[in-house]
């Protein structure tokens, strides 16, 4: 058996990975995708956070959300991949969707090394949820 490279990892099921890990998982688990030294720049144009413990602080927001990722179109090339996805956050008083496109770098671990989510916040829409 040979080590895999950055050439035969299977990008589009690291996106995936990435996808459910937002909708189920914790900050924590969400950094652990990362490189210990990988860049994340959300929005585009936004101060960047480099490191786990910077990009774990950044996805704490999603803990104890009800989340879910869905992704629509992925293009994946060697350890690169572009995809466009929808989340959607479900709150007492509302639901917030909003749908980025990211630019995802992985290593020959399957570690993402950057991530560039692009979006503003005409992208996102917010509905009121139903009176109880």
């Amino acid at each position: 058996m040979t080590d895999q490279t950055a050439t035969d990892i299977d990008t589009v099921a690291l996106v995936s990975r990435y996808l459910e890990t937002i909708s189920n998982g914790s900050a924590p688990e969400i950094a652990a995708l990362y490189a210990p030294e990988a860049r994340l720049e959300d929005p585009v144009g936004s101060e960047p956070r480099t490191g786990r413990a910077a990009i774990e602080e950044f996805y704490r927001g999603l803990d104890g959300a009800d989340v879910t990722a869905e992704l629509l179109v992925v293009r994946a090339v060697g350890s690169e991949a572009a995809f466009h996805f929808r989340v959607t956050t479900r709150l007492p008083e509302r639901t917030i969707m909003m749908e980025p496109i990211d630019v995802i770098t992985f290593d020959d671990r399957g570690l993402i090394t950057s991530m560039r989510a692009f979006w503003t916040p005409g992208d996102m829409t917010v509905q009121a949820s139903p009176s109880s």
